[in-house]
């Protein structure tokens, strides 16, 4: 979450005083100052929150690259945002180095190696737990794959040291944030959860067993020790020692308080588990769409199969962009149904199941596939999967069901979006899966424990076909994220990404979309009302997308139907929090963040030559 702007008294020289590589000489809490677009030529950053955008910012003017600025911002999200990221988490990154190779670097959180298939199995029922009973345990936490994230792209990628990078995330936490409406809301959230739990209680609960109000200051010193132990002894320092012992203890044990109301069922995460971690560079997935190169994640994660999938798809529409924008939402809304659909029977970790992505992203599977669509009228959902294992013909599997994405709530991440004056990207969506994460703060270590696991299937979803999200021991859970990069003749032209669980796909499809055929300006994309269909019944929108024109044209002419999302916080029905980067003709950089999802991000820009700002509030 973001710090918003209530607190207008709050001076807000404070938020940029102190540098990245030295602690600051004052002890003023920080401040968010939202700011929705920045433009200029020495380097960008877009985040949910201006501390962590300036602290890439105070990066790029100190001539680190964008990884060394990504990881610096992504550690003070860790404190100011430590609901829905943190170094308790896993996530994904994209790079593009300045010669040009575009990679990525798998951070998922990986399953101990005693999880089995029935691990959400209720014994005494032998019916699968419901999501809280699985989310709020010990059984749901993952190994953390965040901090061999900085790690790795650091180490290969970037130009400053893991300690250096720390600073400012160190010094956030000692000094502390004003808590604001949104923190509040998203810890109240979990209230009857925390305070079960003795540390947890400890960090966001008053004496009176309420949350900390509005306008109060949220330090965080055990944090700042995570951080100096990881600045000191790097990685290892986080997989091994104190903080893994005291990982693994928590969620075998988690540390409950007298009277806690809530069963807490014990988890499985050993020291051997955390020791033997390993974060893993992957080749990007790759689609060609109007003549750029779209490049995103691959499996685990579903987002990069998915949006080319979906892309692939609408490129063969006839005269797709001379459409009326009803019918292109139309085929927007169905392409994202029948690539769920896919997505849901075959997408899994590639060391335990055979992801055929080459023909997921081919484009004769998605000519097959845009056959099986209506351009009049709406598909009824489940529609089935298809074959893209013989890239060939309209086979579609004996299936009945195709993978019904069974959103849960209260699910949250982050997403930030980073670019250098020599051409490094790196577009990164991290998490601790639900907002809260299992709700077991570390003791005496200041951050969550992720609720990854529960990205799993509990049980098999696709009926007598195999299941390839199932637990296993090992295994990394299917994930949503989606950080993209578009290229043009080997430059880049755009970059985006965004958090919201499943709907990240469909968030991500939409900016694509609105930039790329729509005509629009990034933050005109990232600003428009939005819909995400993934192969259920309903889709769900946003209520201002329902009320236009054309989301009421698609109910009364093509027979969508539609429904606001209400269980992710905050409760208005909000879909993503996106940020991107664009890469403008007058050679400027555009970062671009939400106008007001999320209480509004933070973007910011350097002037020629890493001087000079765009507009981050000083």
């Amino acid at each position: 979450m973001s710090r918003r702007s209530q607190l207008a008294l709050l001076v807000t020289t404070l938020v940029l005083a102190a540098p990245v590589g030295a602690q600051a000489k004052h002890h003023q809490p920080y401040k968010h100052v939202p700011n929705a677009v920045a433009e200029g030529a020495g380097g960008a950053a877009a985040t949910v929150d201006s501390v962590a955008t300036d602290a890439a910012l105070e990066v790029l003017k100190r001539n680190g690259n964008a990884v060394d600025a990504a990881v610096a911002a992504a550690a003070v999200l860790g404190v100011t945002e430590p609901f829905s990221s943190g170094v308790g988490g896993g996530g994904f990154m994209v790079i593009r180095t300045k010669r040009g190779k575009v990679t990525t670097i798998d951070g998922r959180e990986e399953a101990p190696a005693a999880m089995t298939p029935n691990a959400f199995i209720d014994p005494a029922t032998g019916q699968p737990l419901t999501f809280a009973e699985g989310r709020y345990s010990g059984i749901s936490a993952g190994v953390p794959g965040t901090v061999a994230t900085w790690d790795k792209a650091l180490r290969r990628y970037g130009s400053w040291s893991l300690k250096r990078v720390l600073q400012r995330g160190i010094d956030v936490a000692e000094r502390g944030f004003v808590i604001d409406q949104t923190f509040y809301d998203q810890a109240n959230d979990n209230l009857t959860y925390f305070d079960d739990i003795t540390s947890s209680a400890a960090l966001y609960l008053d004496p009176d067993g309420t949350i900390h109000d509005v306008g109060t200051v949220q330090r965080n010193p055990g944090m700042a020790r995570t951080y100096e132990r990881i600045a000191k002894r790097g990685a290892e320092g986080f997989y091994g020692g104190p903080v893994a012992e005291a990982m693994a203890a928590a969620a075998q044990a988690p540390p409950l308080a007298a009277g806690a109301n809530h069963v807490w069922r014990p988890g499985l995460l050993t020291t051997d588990d955390l020791e033997q971690y390993e974060a893993i560079e992957r080749e990007p997935t790759h689609t060609r769409y109007r003549g750029l190169d779209v490049y995103g994640m691959a499996p685990p994660s579903s987002g990069g199969s998915t949006v080319g999938e979906a892309l692939n798809i609408i490129e063969g529409v006839p005269g797709f962009r001379s459409l009326t924008r009803t019918r292109q939402y139309h085929w927007f809304l169905e392409a994202s149904r029948y690539a769920f659909a896919d997505r849901g029977r075959y997408v899994g970790d590639p060391a335990y199941v055979d992801v055929p992505l080459n023909g997921l992203l081919s484009q004769s599977y998605a000519d097959e596939r845009r056959t099986q669509i209506d351009p009049d009228t709406a598909s009824t959902s489940p529609v089935a999967w298809g074959d893209p294992t013989d890239n060939g013909g309209a086979t579609l599997s004996r299936a009945t069901s195709g993978g019904v994405e069974d959103d849960q709530p209260l699910r949250s991440t982050t997403h930030l979006t980073v670019a250098d004056d020599e051409g490094t990207v790196v577009t990164y969506t991290f998490t601790i899966e639900s907002t809260g994460g299992n709700g077991i703060v570390v003791p005496g270590w200041g951050f969550l424990l992720n609720n990854e696991l529960t990205d799993f299937n509990f049980a098999p979803t696709t009926g007598t076909a195999p299941d390839p999200n199932l637990p296993a021991g090992g295994k990394r859970p299917r994930s949503s994220m989606a950080p993209t990069i578009v290229q043009r003749n080997g430059r880049p032209v755009l970059a985006t990404g965004s958090p919201g669980g499943s709907t990240i796909i469909t968030t991500v499809l939409q900016v694509l979309l609105e930039r790329l055929d729509f005509g629009k300006s990034l933050p005109a994309a990232i600003a428009a009302p939005r819909a995400a269909q993934r192969n259920t019944v309903t889709t769900q929108a946003e209520p201002a997308f329902i009320a236009s024109p054309e989301g009421q044209a698609l109910k009364t002419e093509f027979g969508h139907s539609f429904v606001t999302p209400t269980l992710t916080p905050p409760t208005n029905g909000e879909i993503g929090a996106a940020t991107g980067i664009d890469w403008l003709r007058s050679g400027k950089l555009q970062a671009a963040a939400e106008p007001t999802r999320r209480g509004g991000g933070a973007a910011g820009a350097l002037g020629g030559h890493g001087h000079g700002h765009g507009g981050w509030g000083r």
